[in-house]
């Protein structure tokens, strides 16, 4: 039997997680999943599934019945300052004892759902308008690009080799996982592939006679990048590391737990922030903001958004453009004290 990629099995775990929520709710929002299968990724249903059972949650307590007796006549009726109402609710509610709270980017997101949601209905006869459409969606404050400057990333990739701050245990723990950590630290920011995809890497993926390997972005596309000699020295002291871990001979993931087993996203997470802690504590680092790190210098370096946005994997160049503002922006600084006012003054 063929085993199944850590893709395929991300995909079958949010497709149990889709049939969970939607078990609660009525058959029309089910069928609506079945609708969008084959033009979406198994995360963005997800997403959608989770969004519209905090929607049903909504409106069970507006129409005062269970939300999974909820009828297509009762969204019928539904009027505009409804929805509107919805993400009103949505700034902070409660859900399984918990407060939840959403700015403007939870609401769009969630609007966006709902308005998929209504479209499938409409677009399928079981609604006669679709109100959805008809709620503008929250202005998008333009949020600045957070990254690591040069002094930084020195600053924590001498974290992550020194252990000078760390405590005994912690610092007996990083020994332990140094080129692990190191591998992938570098991996981001000398590719910027996403959290998933360097979770998803297998040892198969990669060529080192060509410094190239092979990733899975969204919607199950794959595409070979490349890296430098810098990336492939980490790399290759983590693999003849993990030759000595004695591992399951079909294990295949490149990166491993300290339980022998593929990493996970939480603890790729745990680890950089961990080190970027050390490197700058006012910033908060993520894995995306390794990525942002390496889209901001590779544009710095090539001048070209559409390069960044083909190695980044961007769909649409707007989304890379935010790495051109932020270049704009060091631009600006260097040019302050270009003009003199009083030119008498020495």
């Amino acid at each position: 039997m063929k085993k199944l990629s850590y893709f395929e099995k991300r995909d079958i775990s949010n497709q149990k997680k889709i049939g969970s929520i939607t078990a609660n709710l009525p058959d029309f929002v089910y069928d609506f999943f079945i609708g969008i299968e084959n033009n979406s990724s198994s995360l963005t249903r997800r997403n959608y599934a989770m969004d519209l059972n905090i929607f049903f949650d909504f409106l069970q307590e507006i129409l005062h019945k269970n939300k999974s007796e909820i009828t297509l006549q009762d969204l019928d009726k539904l009027k505009s300052t409804q929805i509107e109402q919805y993400l009103s609710y949505l700034s902070f509610y409660e859900a399984e004892g918990k407060v939840n709270k959403n700015g403007e980017r939870g609401k769009a997101r969630k609007l966006a759902s709902i308005r998929s949601f209504f479209k499938y209905l409409f677009d399928h006869d079981l609604i006669s308008s679709n109100v959805a459409s008809k709620v503008p969606m929250p202005k998008l404050h333009s949020k600045g690009i957070i990254r690591l400057e040069q002094d930084e990333i020195s600053r924590m990739m001498d974290a992550l080799s020194s252990n000078n701050t760390f405590s005994k245990r912690q610092k007996a723990y990083n020994q332990n996982t140094f080129e692990r950590d190191n591998a992938i630290v570098t991996l981001f920011l000398g590719t910027g592939i996403r959290i998933s995809e360097c979770v998803g890497l297998n040892l198969e993926d990669f060529d080192f006679s060509q410094n190239a390997f092979k990733v899975t972005r969204k919607g199950g596309n794959q595409t070979v990048l490349y890296f430098s000699n810098e990336v492939a020295e980490a790399l290759k002291k983590w693999l003849k590391k993990r030759a000595t871990l004695g591992l399951d001979p079909d294990e295949n993931a490149m990166f491993i737990s300290l339980q022998k087993k593929r990493i996970s996203v939480r603890a790729v997470e745990d680890l950089v922030k961990k080190f970027a802690k050390e490197a700058t504590p006012l910033k908060k680092i993520s894995p995306h903001k390794l990525r942002s790190t390496f889209g901001t210098n590779l544009y710095r370096e090539t001048n070209d958004i559409y390069i960044v946005a083909d190695v980044l994997g961007h769909k649409d160049v707007n989304t890379t453009k935010k790495h051109y503002a932020a270049i704009s922006e060091d631009m600006r600084k260097s040019v302050a004290n270009k003009v003199k006012i009083n030119t008498s003054k020495n």
